[in-house]
């Protein structure tokens, strides 16, 4: 979860909750340090790399949920031997009595007494190591943050549109989204802007973010594509096929606009069909493997 704190506090209002942190990892294992988990008495948000590992922790953790709020619980696991999990690493894990919740997101400094007390944190994240001297009360230390979310500005709020936000939800995308028809009030998430306002924010677009245009429009598409372009945006993806491709490039070198950067159709190139689920899918991929540097 890049922000975990939306789900703790909705689990709270139910009842008590637990959260999980992976401290430290060492050699093969399912998720990075960072990774959380919340776990009430019925059931849990996120997931620390499931398996049985997984179901273990959540036994743990249900197991502190009728201790007092702020007890906390610093555990150790082979995969391996213990587990049975062919990943046969080691992972430290954290496992506390939420009392409250912190607002916002990021690294936390975590400080471990007779009550566990969380503030926003500007230290570099540490990783504790996976073996040695576990944390004890007193002790310190600021939890790394798996919030590395790719910015995303999206402009379209038809199927397509629709498509790509509704599977972008748990992925590590950070999606701003925009249209100017007044209908699209009515879907959440879409935040109302006119032409120009859309335009400008497009051309705002800093170098690691992506731009994905799928507006109603042809004309407007292409105001954004050559905003877009004139940003340092490491992608610019528009929605269309390779006769819109020919015309948009076409007019993009009149206009003086250098166009290497348009990916247009978007999504990876190997899913077939015109679909917006399939659409969607693909272009969320190839979304992912921006963030991934590959």
């Amino acid at each position: 979860m890049a922000d975990w704190t939306p789900q703790a506090r909705a689990a709270l209002q139910e009842g008590p909750a637990a959260l999980v942190t992976i401290l430290a990892t060492e050699g093969s294992a399912p998720r990075g340090p960072g990774t959380r988990m919340i776990v009430t008495g019925t059931g849990l948000a996120g997931t620390i790399g499931g398996g049985a590992l997984e179901h273990q922790v959540m036994e743990q953790a249900r197991a502190l949920l009728a201790h007092p709020s702020g007890s906390w619980r610093v555990q150790d696991y082979p995969l391996g031997p213990l587990l049975g999990q062919c990943c046969g690493g080691r992972v430290r894990l954290l496992v506390e009595r939420l009392a409250e919740v912190p607002e916002g997101e990021g690294p936390y400094e975590v400080r471990l007494g007779d009550t566990l007390e969380r503030k926003a944190a500007t230290a570099r994240p540490v990783t504790l190591p996976a073996r040695g001297a576990k944390p004890e009360a007193g002790g310190f230390f600021v939890e790394p943050d798996e919030s590395d979310r790719l910015p995303v500005l999206m402009f379209g709020a038809g199927h397509v549109g629709k498509a790509i936000a509704m599977r972008a939800e748990g992925l590590p995308l950070h999606l701003a989204w925009y249209d100017s028809r007044p209908e699209a009030a009515e879907t959440p998430g879409v935040v109302l802007a006119d032409e120009e306002a859309m335009a400008a924010c497009a051309a705002s677009a800093g170098a690691d973010m992506a731009v994905v245009i799928l507006t109603h429009d042809h004309g407007l598409d292409y105001r954004l594509a050559a905003a877009a372009l004139a940003s340092p945006a490491r992608y610019v993806g528009l929605i269309g096929s390779a006769t819109k491709r020919a015309r948009f490039l076409s007019r993009l070198e009149k206009d003086g606009i250098g166009h290497a950067r348009l990916t247009c159709p978007i999504g990876l190139p190997g899913p077939k069909g015109k679909e917006p689920e399939v659409i969607a899918i693909a272009t969320l991929a190839q979304l992912l493997t921006l963030r991934s540097g590959t």
